[in-house]
């Protein structure tokens, strides 16, 4: 067990700062979130590569941004730049339910506390710091920027809001994973440069006053404007964003806001396995800041003995915003670098044998890419595995297989879970190839047998076809033989551990029929349905653009959406047929649609 003294970790305070000895700062981070010096965190991942490159850094984690704002002016002014963000969680997520309730808790926060951060901080902070340090740049990143670069839908203000540069006055946005893109930033730095020459950086956007700088390959976007008067503009971009966010050859994007422009440069490549170890291999402390001793983060608690093996999802699902900000790449970690973090685990005082999570995005995606990579060089796709399983994809799951037998090898290892969610279809996919069905199928024995911890969750989200298909999905069909075969290994190896489905009501395209039938279809197979969600629009989604415009922006056609509070409670019901309290208006409900048949096998 290793002795950590309080400068292990980055300084949050003067005196910290004054015990390293330094008398200047070259970047002072801002945070929504609590300091947890964990490669989970981005706040102390930029942290760590920024010292890195040989910077002087510091982090004032969940500033007052309520009082004399002290808590942005106690460092004082950062030679190069401040660095702003919001938190690992998009911050209205984080603060409302899908009703738009406030949530009572917030697990970003020691202790759970709920009031620690503004809404949407990435603006009231930055602005807060232009106010006071009006010659300072600062640097915008974390998700809740990623997601909001362009004109977006806002559903807690029901309207469309501009791109987070426009309203946050921030120099330079740094959108998905920011390592590389900020390892330019200071190369140039350093070389020299200000943030103000930085427009070429890929992975970035700026603001500019001019209208027409543009190149040839660029794409202009229809304008915030043209988005405000009328919606199927506002489809139309979604599209093109989506499409150049996970392409290896985008394009850059422009789109006006009167007489400014946003302008936002192509994504980097994937990142290659040594700069993912890199990032990963960075002396973390991997625990909270010493300053919440005795409190409880309950996001670290999720984590603390977890190990996230790669990044990116090739799902594409329409209402999930990883590829818009992670790509649909995959970018995995060297087995000696897990191995190693795996062992550092191990070490933790409070550890009891117990790995919570061998896994990342979607748990069974680690080192996966396609077999000629020139063709997904070309490729828009969104998803490479719907409507069907991409021919070029290498759905090879042998060295995910090694990794688990590695990992329990390891000799204060009892037992390592799988958290994260798996993708049964690519499980189940039949490949050209008999070798990587039999992995596939040694795969899924290994996981049920060996990596469950009583209840495997996996995410159907549906029973319905139609809804199954908006949703980027495969069809439940898939979910019932999965569950064969989940109760057959189960069976001959005297477990009794359950399979756990997630299902999401009001998602675009689906209507109360679709529920209905959904609670049909799931009451022969025993569940009381608890792992359920009503559909939350948040942006860069799909799911989102079809829920504020009414077309799907890939077809442009005209779907069906759950809008108001009557039309979700009336959908959401049917996950609760079982409950007497909703039964008479489930009945009066089916009756008024005329489908008796369902009244029937439901009751």
């Amino acid at each position: 067990m290793k002795e950590y003294r309080l400068t292990d970790w980055l300084p949050t305070t003067k005196k910290e700062i004054d015990l390293r000895g330094w008398d200047e700062l070259d970047v002072i981070l801002f945070s929504g979130d609590a300091y947890i010096d964990h490669p989970s965190f981005g706040a102390a991942v930029i942290g760590r590569i920024l010292e890195a490159e040989g910077l002087k850094v510091a982090i004032v984690p969940q500033p007052n941004w309520r009082d004399d704002l002290r808590d942005f002016k106690k460092l004082g002014k950062p030679r190069l730049f401040f660095g702003v963000t919001a938190g690992a969680m998009d911050s209205m997520i984080n603060h409302y339910t899908a009703n738009k309730r406030l949530r009572s808790d917030d697990a970003y926060t020691p202790d759970g506390r709920a009031d620690m951060r503004p809404d949407r901080p990435s603006i009231v902070y930055t602005n807060i710091l232009k106010e006071i340090f009006p010659d300072t740049p600062v640097l915008l990143g974390g998700i809740e920027a990623s997601l909001r670069r362009v004109t977006h839908y806002d559903y807690w203000d029901d309207k469309l809001h501009k791109s987070i540069l426009v309203d946050s006055k921030a120099d330079l946005l740094v959108y998905g994973m920011g390592e590389l893109p900020l390892r330019t930033i200071i190369r140039e730095l350093k070389s020299g440069k200000s943030i103000k020459d930085l427009k070429y950086i890929p992975q970035t956007a700026y603001l500019s006053n001019k209208t027409t700088d543009g190149e040839e390959k660029d794409i202009y976007l229809f304008s915030h404007e043209e988005c405000l008067s009328e919606k199927l503009n506002q489809a139309k971009n979604f599209k093109i964003v989506e499409e150049q966010s996970n392409m290896i050859n985008a394009s850059r994007i422009i789109q006006k806001y009167g007489e400014q422009s946003v302008i936002i440069n192509p994504p980097y490549p994937p990142m290659s396995e040594k700069e993912m170890d890199a990032s990963f291999d960075l002396p973390y402390t991997r625990l909270p800041h010493p300053k919440y001793k005795g409190k409880t983060i309950p996001a670290f608690e999720m984590i603390k003995f977890s190990v996230n093996m790669h990044r990116g999802c090739f799902g594409g699902c329409a209402f999930c915003t990883i590829s818009a900000h992670q790509g649909k790449f995959i970018a995995s970690r060297s087995k000696e670098s897990i191995l190693k973090e795996v062992k550092e685990i191990t070490d933790m005082p409070d550890f009891k044998g117990y790995l919570s999570d061998l896994g990342g995005p979607s748990a069974n995606m680690y080192k996966m890419k396609g077999k000629d990579e020139n063709i997904c060089a070309k490729c828009k796709r969104p998803s490479c595995i719907h409507p069907k399983i991409c021919k070029n994809l290498n759905v090879d799951h042998s060295h995910l297989l090694d990794i688990y037998k590695a990992v329990d090898k390891i000799p204060k290892i009892k037992k390592s879970f799988i958290g994260s969610g798996v993708r049964y279809d690519m499980l189940l996919h039949r490949n050209e190839d008999d070798r990587l069905n039999k992995i596939s199928e040694e795969y899924i024995k290994e996981l049920i047998v060996n990596h469950v911890s009583g209840r495997l969750k996996v995410a159907p989200e549906h029973t319905s076809d139609k809804v199954l298909s908006y949703m980027r999905k495969p069809s439940f069909e898939q979910f019932y033989t999965f569950q064969k075969i989940f109760e057959k290994i189960n069976k001959e190896s005297g477990l009794k551990q359950q399979l756990i489905p997630y299902f999401i009501s009001s998602h675009p395209g689906c209507t109360e029929i679709d529920m209905a039938e959904l609670a049909v279809a799931t009451k022969p197979l025993g569940f009381k349905l608890e792992q359920i969600q009503d559909f939350t629009p948040s942006p860069m989604t799909v799911a989102t653009e079809i829920y504020y415009t009414g077309y799907h922006p890939y077809t442009l056609e005209k779907v069906y959406t759950a809008r108001t509070k009557e039309q979700k409670l009336a959908q959401r019901q049917f996950f609760f047929w079982y409950d007497k309290g909703y039964r008479p208006q489930i009945i009066k409900e089916l009756k008024r649609l005329k489908r008796e048949d369902l009244l029937k096998r439901l009751y």
